[in-house]
């Protein structure tokens, strides 16, 4: 069973180098430098942000869901820093299924420093330990490699390869999904 009682106050995750906080208004700017940036979303299905409004009505779809107890998205930062340099979160909830999905975006200048990986490892962590989650997935493009390797670094395996699912500027692309189950989960 789903632990909600995470719901209570928001979650502040934190590593030696990372600060995973709840989003505020003051991420505005930087997030709008990530999410309308093509190289961070490659590999997401979704066209790049054009305007900071965008960006304002995102803030509030992700507080809205945490507020809601259907997921939880962190900023990500870099100590001692509070500036946003991406975005992590187990955003979709599967409450009787006990399993949740993850997704991450970073800014591009901190691509290949572990960042990403580091901050998977702690919401990890936070969804088996916290929420008392089953299991984890990860829904991604077949073509975004790094994404994959960095999953796999962090316990996750492929568990399917859906032909053409999702359909997005003109064509039907495909999916890889990967999983972790909760090792400490005796169900």
């Amino acid at each position: 069973m789903i632990d909600y009682s995470i719901f209570d106050s928001f979650p502040i995750l934190e590593s030696d180098r990372l600060h995973l906080r709840r989003f505020t208004m003051d991420d505005t700017e930087l997030m709008f430098n990530v999410y309308s940036d093509i190289r961070a979303n490659n590999y997401i299905g979704r066209d790049p942000v054009k305007t900071q409004q965008e960006i304002v009505d995102k803030i509030n779809l992700i507080n809205d869901s945490f507020d809601n107890q259907d997921g939880v998205s962190w900023a990500i930062t870099l100590k001692p820093s509070d500036k946003y340099i991406g975005t992590i979160g187990l955003w979709k909830l599967f409450k009787e299924h006990h399993r949740a999905e993850i997704g991450y975006r970073l800014a591009y200048e901190q691509w290949n420093k572990g960042i990403m990986s580091e901050a998977i490892q702690l919401v990890k962590d936070f969804g088996f330990n916290n929420m008392k989650l089953h299991s984890i997935e990860a829904n991604t493009d077949k073509n975004n490699i790094a994404s994959h390797k960095v999953l796999m670094k962090n316990g996750f395996v492929k568990e399917a390869h859906l032909k053409e699912n999702w359909y997005y500027n003109g064509e039907f692309l495909d999916s890889v999904i990967y999983c972790i189950v909760n090792p400490n989960d005796t169900k």
